[in-house]
């Protein structure tokens, strides 16, 4: 069965060959009359969009760019730069998050709380996680220079506007910020629970894989000079981990589909493969049809009239 090739840019059918270029196939749209090398390829890009959300993934499971460059060397031969995955994972990260932020998950009541310490720049910079126990959705994230009851309080906020609950159980771990954070914002509703170690009946692996996760995610953000940047990261991972990262605890389900969310993608590749007006860094205009006028007929009664 043949494949019906359509534009890149506005998913027209009407297209014809255009010539080659370095042995690549180039089409013409007829309606929109752009160029574009095929369906593979994102227009005024030269890698196809499985090596872009390979890099995607690669760069949310925690490779460094370094690392994501040499393995495309190995695996398909190609050169490319560490700016270029860097600005795929810029680029195409920000759909993502903005198509997650429209889903609220339907999570349960015990949730748990855990802060972890980076350095960034020569700073200490602190990241605060929330997560649900009965669908290991990561609920809430947040980055602080400090770890104060303002800060705890931030987290348990984000928690609550992102699910709309109240939750009934929250596990810390002794810090005594935590004890005012969740008392200023859930008040006498949410019981609090902390202990060191963690003290969470039947729950004892799920914090050891949480730890680990967090591990594994802060490792690569070494490489990140500010806060602005690791802020972009600690974004598009939270949609890694919640919608395209399966779990074995969850028999290989993402915490997303757990929670209910039916998300418009399935992967990385699906975000990548979204129509160029979406994801271009700058706003495209749709080109109106070239539409050219047939030539008038000269007859030899109009040849012999004075011009």
């Amino acid at each position: 069965m043949n494949t019906i090739l359509e534009c890149n840019y506005c998913q027209s059918s009407r297209i014809i060959k255009y010539g080659k270029y370095k042995d690549t196939q180039y089409y013409l749209c007829k309606d929109c009359g752009r160029r574009f090398a095929s369906n593979e390829r994102i227009p005024k890009m030269q890698n196809s969009t499985r090596t872009i959300a390979d890099a995607l993934n690669m760069y949310y499971e925690g490779m460094s760019l370094a690392e994501i460059r040499r393995n495309l060397i190995q695996q398909d031969n190609n050169y490319i730069s560490r700016i270029s995955a860097y600005n795929w994972v810029d680029r195409f990260s920000k759909l993502a998050i903005m198509q997650a932020g429209k889903y609220k998950p339907d999570v349960g009541r015990v949730w748990v709380a855990d802060e972890t310490v980076l350095k960034l720049d020569g700073k200490n910079v602190w990241f605060w996680d929330m997560i649900d126990t009965k669908t290991r959705f990561l609920i809430a994230s947040h980055m602080s220079y400090s770890r104060t009851t303002k800060d705890a309080q931030t987290l348990m906020k984000q928690a609550y506007d992102r699910t709309g609950k109240i939750p009934r159980i929250i596990y810390t771990d002794k810090l005594q910020a935590y004890l005012d954070g969740i008392e200023l914002t859930f008040g006498s509703d949410t019981k609090h629970i902390h202990g060191s170690p963690f003290d969470v009946e039947n729950n004892t692996n799920l914090i050891e894989r949480f730890h680990g996760t967090i591990k594994e995610r802060t490792k690569v953000m070494r490489g990140l000079h500010t806060i602005e940047t690791a802020r972009k990261f600690l974004d598009g991972w939270l949609v890694h981990y919640n919608f395209f990262r399966p779990h074995t605890a969850l028999k290989d389900r993402t915490p997303a589909s757990v929670a209910g969310i039916k998300f418009p993608f399935r992967n990385w590749k699906d975000v990548v493969e979204q129509p160029i007006e979406i994801t271009a860094r700058i706003p495209i205009k749709r080109k109106a049809p070239v539409v050219t006028s047939p030539r008038p007929r000269i007859t030899p009664k109009m040849a012999r009239l004075p011009k």
